[in-house]
């Protein structure tokens, strides 16, 4: 259970040795403690300075000087906590930061929790529990268009909107239960058609925020994409061109590819794993079958699976049982080797893939990779939004509350277009209206609270 009348202290930088590392003070004893500790140039007392200001010095304790630092000092409420903060910029090694950290325990601070910092920021109405989450967003983002979409939801844009259909769906179940107080009185037919219509538009905006939340996921976590194909078709060659560097041993001995190879590779903004597998082979061996089950493995995880042929072959029976495998998930096949005369027949494999798209390349040559990668872009965005302008990276935790208050909403507008009573409509609306405020944080419960910000790292 927090404590909010501690004082919590913890090292707020890697740890390592760097120029500056950062021990970080909040609560009611934060100045106090500073006075303890801290030796201004001038004898000035950290608890008499004013806020937003830096100080040179020394942290000394047992008259024992522990390092050369800089103060600074931000009151409460206008500090990222709403408590008195206190950042003592000591020198980046170890040493020096885990003797200050030491020194300011020892004068009545308490460690913090992971991301307690942070948590008391939403505690004390600083920000709201989205805006808390794209803290971790930021911290953990892997390009810069995940990190803009990152500061957007900081800055509020992603719970702006849930606040206002929240206010809306909480309006609309207002009219609904007042009607419930006179239910003499049928709703006239022209008053519930404009009910229809503001449920059905309440609706379209939570489904078109779901919608945009999805691209966030792939920003957040990255995109999934898995290279298949028989052996020697190619796959590693292709993982070296969209890579950038020699990443995969390619040779002219087939199977030279035994285990998974993972990079990251930064598409327009989106990250996205490349996964480059072994390739599909009559399994004569130990190593053959485990092989298998690790392209198995990950095949249910991908997002998107590129399917790579040999242009110079005719379709085998390993490619025919891939394209079984591969045939529920979201694919390109790829027609590899086609700066080489061509064997392979277009026809055939457009049976066995059905309407899936197909693109020629020649990895070896670098044909056909921007291609590759604007499918790969126009999977994620349908080719439509550009620099995040939209995208909202949210977790899975948020996205369960905004399916639950779009599915709400739908219930509620089946129960009204097919006139059910008020009862009905008014336990739809409430489901979507306790949906939303759990995605703002106004109905979570402390244990709920406490593994969220646990996923933060100390200091935060």
């Amino acid at each position: 259970m927090l404590n909010k009348s501690d004082t919590i202290a913890a090292i707020s930088t890697p740890l390592g040795e760097g120029g500056i590392g950062i021990v970080r003070l909040s609560g009611k004893k934060a100045l106090t403690i500073a006075d303890k500790l801290f030796k201004g140039r001038n004898g000035a007392t950290p608890s008499k300075l004013p806020s937003y200001t830096i100080h040179y010095g020394h942290i000394i304790r047992n008259k024992e000087i522990l390092d050369e630092v800089i103060l600074s000092i931000m009151r409460k409420p206008k500090s990222y906590t709403r408590e008195d903060v206190v950042e003592i910029n000591c020198h980046g090694g170890i040493l020096p930061l885990r003797k200050t950290l030491e020194a300011v325990l020892e004068c009545g601070a308490r460690l913090a929790e992971p991301g307690e910092f942070t948590k008391r920021a939403f505690l004390n109405g600083r920000i709201d529990l989205t805006q808390a989450e794209a803290v971790i967003n930021i911290v953990e983002a892997k390009t810069e268009l995940a990190l803009k979409s990152a500061i957007s939801q900081l800055k509020g844009a992603f719970s702006k909107k849930v606040q206002e259909l929240k206010d809306e769906t909480l309006e609309l179940l207002t009219l609904f239960e007042a009607e419930l107080d006179f239910p003499e009185e049928d709703i006239e037919k022209t008053k519930r058609n404009k009910l229809i219509e503001r449920i059905k538009r309440i609706t379209s905006e939570t489904d078109k925020l779901l919608r945009q939340s999805r691209e966030g996921e792939i920003l957040r976590d990255g995109l999934l994409v898995l290279l298949i194909g028989k052996a020697n078709v190619g796959k590693s060659t292709l993982l070296n061109r969209l890579v950038g560097k020699e990443r995969a041993i390619v040779t002219h001995i087939p199977g030279t590819t035994r285990d998974i190879i993972e990079e990251w590779i930064n598409i327009e903004g989106i990250p996205v794993k490349i996964v480059d597998t072994a390739g599909f082979k009559k399994i004569e061996n130990i190593i053959d079958k485990k092989a298998q089950e690790k392209v198995e493995e990950k095949l249910a995880d991908a997002n998107l699976v590129l399917f790579m042929v040999d242009g110079t072959k005719s379709l085998s029976s390993q490619d025919k049982e891939i394209a079984k495998i591969i045939k529920d998930k979201k694919m390109l096949c790829l027609i590899n080797k086609v700066d080489l005369p061509e064997k392979i027949s277009k026809n055939k494999l457009k049976s066995l893939i059905g309407n899936k798209k197909v693109l020629e390349i020649s990895a070896l040559k670098g044909k056909g990779i921007n291609a590759i990668k604007k499918f790969i872009r126009d999977s994620v965005f349908a080719g439509g939004v550009s620099a995040g302008e939209s995208t909202i990276m949210v977790n899975a935790r948020s996205r369960e509350s905004l399916k639950d208050a779009y599915n709400g909403l739908l219930k509620g507008f089946d129960a009204i277009t097919e006139g059910l009573s008020e009862e009905f409509i008014a336990v739809d609306l409430k489901e979507s209206l306790n949906s939303f405020k759990k995605i703002l944080g106004e109905t979570l419960e402390e244990d709920i609270l406490d593994r969220i910000f646990q996923k933060f790292c100390i200091g935060k």
